[in-house]
């Protein structure tokens, strides 16, 4: 074969594995995330994901659709990347008591921790693709930590039975299991987590009231109006904020947090933008330096079922508001 016979050849395997297996990216990225636990982690590994599955498509036989044979490459790679690893918590996770806010809070560099994932970073990954919705729900941050908490082989046998709907066979293929050994590790994996874990409402769900009390999150902390937002957490909300291991439980605790440790002191110090993670209401928060404000906080709202704000997840990791679609920094 001519070098440009070899060109034109590999150049339309190229064309048919884009074709197959792009429309795939976004809920791939989904479900790196519900295994791995950090949107960072998943961006990485959908990318490795990709790799391997490019090297290995000329012996792809269509024994199986390219969606099973994806599900198969990324959940394999997820386990690779999670062997040897501790699971990712959040601090109320770390089975502690509540912390007090008087106290100054040390950061924990050397825990990995769980991480949302931005909305804008799915939809960035589906592209053009039309039919992505019913692929790329993800589930609520309460349930990704919960998620956490089981081994990583019972982890994807539970996501790939109750949230990707594949059938028991399909599910031990992928992992090289026997049926029985995957039903058995579903039914182990639906013992540990229960029927217990609430689910912070989504923001097509939320009611007029609930998106009040959205929009009073950013008015109250943009004015540093801390009473307002005592106002409007429930009064057992929980605020937890990785890399710090500390948590703070009821609305007056959490504003005692917000008067003596947060740096933002006055009117204007901090600008917030109104965002998604996990499905999620969200708010991007931005610190000001001089007359730059840089990126500070990412906070995850969760509404309880009777509409009151009942827990704030605050991640600090500038990567959160790339993935989000957020500024560098607003002038």
């Amino acid at each position: 074969m001519t070098g440009d016979g070899s060109r034109a050849q590999t150049d339309e395997v190229t064309r048919d594995f884009e074709s197959a297996t792009a429309p795939l990216r976004a809920e791939l990225l989904v479900h790196c995330y519900h295994l791995l636990g950090a949107a960072t982690d998943a961006e990485d590994v959908v990318q490795e994901v990709y790799l391997r599955a490019w090297k290995a498509f000329h012996r792809f036989e269509g024994r199986s659709s390219v969606r099973t044979w994806m599900y198969r490459i990324a959940t394999n790679a997820c386990l690779d990347a999670l062997a040897g690893r501790a699971r990712r918590p959040l601090p109320v996770g770390l089975g502690g008591p509540a912390s007090d806010p008087q106290v100054p809070v040390v950061a924990d560099t050397e825990t990995l921790w769980l991480q949302p994932l931005p909305d804008a970073a799915v939809s960035a990954a589906a592209g053009d693709v039309a039919d992505q919705v019913a692929r790329t729900e993800t589930v609520g941050l309460a349930m990704v930590a919960a998620l956490q908490e089981l081994p990583a082989r019972q982890r994807a046998v539970l996501i790939l039975r109750e949230v990707l709907a594949f059938s028991a066979a399909e599910t031990a293929a992928m992992l090289d299991m026997t049926v029985p050994a995957a039903n058995s590790a579903l039914a182990r994996a639906r013992a540990s987590i229960g029927d217990g874990v609430a689910q912070g409402r989504r923001v097509s769900e939320l009611s007029d009231r609930e998106r009040a009390v959205w929009d009073r999150f950013c008015s109250s902390f943009a004015r540093h109006d801390v009473d307002g937002v005592v106002r409007i957490l429930a009064e057992d909300a929980i605020w937890e904020m990785p890399p710090f291991p500390g948590w703070y439980q009821g609305a007056e605790q959490i504003g005692q947090l917000t008067l003596s440790q947060c740096p933002a002191q006055h009117d204007g110090d901090l600008r917030l933008i109104k965002t998604s993670c996990n499905g999620q209401p969200a708010t991007g928060m931005y610190l000001r330096d001089d007359d730059v404000w840089h990126p500070f906080q990412l906070n995850v709202l969760s509404f309880s079922a009777a509409g009151e704000l009942v827990h704030v997840g605050a991640f600090f990791e500038p990567e959160l508001f790339r993935l989000a679609g957020l500024p560098e920094v607003l002038t």
